[in-house]
């Protein structure tokens, strides 16, 4: 799971799995699969190495 910050500078985590899309309008706009929109502070490719980042802790142990 990866910690994202929305807007108003509130924290959540959120299951990197069930993302379907992330895009720059230019704030960032995750699309989970659910359907569900959120935005937040960082940028594409923050998020982009936040799945990275957790996938390689995940699979190095």
């Amino acid at each position: 799971m990866i910690e994202v910050t929305k807007l108003n500078g509130v924290k959540l985590t959120i299951n990197e799995d069930y993302i379907e899309l992330i895009e720059e309008t230019p704030d960032t706009v995750i699309t989970m699969t659910t359907g569900r929109k959120l935005i937040v502070k960082e940028s594409r490719q923050e998020v982009g190495n936040l799945v990275k980042s957790y996938r390689k802790e995940v699979f190095v142990k």
